[in-house]
């Protein structure tokens, strides 16, 4: 299996413009040997030019496909293996090409000339920002992208401001509040295509991805903090021993101290995943008794809870992609076309309608903030998928 370190395109800049540290040359010769080991190390000469560069890995990596294709050819059982292999490299030669041209100013006019026409447009589609509405405890309703930064609504002495980069911020104004004190509950949804940030009351800081919901007591009281979503949410849980903080997220429950960790819990997905970062959580479903209804997790470690209530924990999980998205990015890790239509039809607003089986496999990275026409002019440079983009609807077919 091809393996493509997320920092390589680093690395392969820094070899040609002879910044590299010995450190950073191990791995990235480590990185080149493991296709061929006919070459040593990977060298530049110094009249090489970019394009050249570009070039000389591009072959090496065609190359590789080549071979691996020879060695199963004759199993036809294995021809998904190929493929998914063969969009992933084809993936890794459009990221290497683009991250040479960008790197010159002089470059963007070729970018344009030779860019896939396997993309047919009657529109684009713009990515999404910043959007959400706040649903406050007498059932009123402020749309956030829309309010001017400043204090935006005060409930008894809690008041809520909205800072800059749509932040919204809850802080306690007034008397000092005790735990005999009401608590009002207010609710923040976003769109598809929208995204939203929110500081609550205790200083935890909350991340919602698009087509998602938090609802959360303004001000913390009694024994625990307890807040409910739907969709995906990022935690930077504010440490208070004596106030364990809890998420419920469909079927399942999270509790905290203080930590980093992922929830994505939208209910068109086989799973409810809990990635964890930093610190350690207890992920258990309440309706459920036993040993079998919770699990502790540490940094790392990424619980899966099924349709029927099952918590499978993995170890090693790939924190990067579960929290890609927060980020500015989508990333795939030998994942299937349909999980990544389903982020990009959340993100763009956008549905998505196929047209025949696609069953196509991705390793990498691609940004989220350019229109959904540069996403599929990446996905459809392996030819074996094709996007036809119409209105708000994305047709996807071989």
């Amino acid at each position: 299996m091809i393996q493509f370190p997320e920092n390589i395109l680093v690395l392969i800049e820094k070899h040609h413009a002879g910044t590299i540290t010995p450190d950073e040359k191990l791995r990235l010769n480590e990185w080149y040997q493991s296709f061929d080991d006919s070459e040593p190390e990977l060298t530049v000469n110094e009249n090489e030019t970019e394009q050249q560069l570009h070039d000389r890995i591009k072959n090496r990596l065609l190359e590789t496909i080549r071979h691996q294709n020879e060695l199963v050819v004759s199993s036809p059982r294995r021809t998904w293996q190929i493929r998914s292999v063969t969009a992933a490299v084809i993936l890794i030669l459009l990221l290497i090409g683009t991250y040479f041209m960008l790197s010159s100013k002089s470059s963007k006019q070729e970018i344009v000339k030779t860019a896939p026409t396997e993309t047919k447009l009657k529109n684009d589609i713009a990515p999404g920002g910043n959007k959400a509405v706040l649903t406050l405890a007498d059932g009123s309703t402020i749309v956030l992208d829309s309010v001017s930064n400043g204090t935006i609504s005060q409930q008894g002495n809690i008041k809520v401001k909205k800072i800059g980069n749509g932040l919204l911020v809850y802080t306690i104004n007034g008397k000092q509040v005790t735990e005999n004190d009401e608590a009002f509950f207010n609710i923040i949804s976003t769109p598809r295509g929208g995204q939203y940030q929110v500081t609550l009351a205790d200083g935890t800081e909350v991340w919602l991805n698009a087509e998602s919901s938090i609802r959360f007591p303004v001000v913390f009281t009694g024994t625990e903090r307890k807040v409910e979503i739907t969709g995906e949410a990022y935690f930077e849980v504010a440490k208070n021993k004596n106030m364990p903080f809890k998420v419920k997220a469909a079927s399942s429950e999270i509790e905290v101290l203080g930590t980093h960790f992922n929830v994505n819990a939208y209910n068109d997905e086989a799973f409810i995943k809990t990635t964890l970062l930093e610190g350690m959580v207890k992920v258990s479903i309440p309706a459920l008794a036993g040993n079998q209804s919770s699990k502790f997790l540490q940094p790392g470690q990424q619980a899966e809870i099924n349709k029927k209530g099952e918590i499978n924990v993995l170890d090693n999980a790939d924190t990067e992609e579960a929290v890609a998205w927060k980020n500015g990015r989508f990333q795939f890790k030998s994942t299937d076309l349909k999980t990544i239509l389903r982020q990009i039809s959340r993100w763009y607003d956008a549905d998505i309608e196929y047209k025949g089986n696609v069953n196509l496999h991705f390793t990498g990275q691609l940004t989220r903030n350019g229109n959904v026409s540069k996403v599929f002019e990446e996905l459809a440079l392996t030819g074996e998928v094709h996007f036809k983009i119409d209105g708000k609807r994305i047709i996807v077919s071989p």
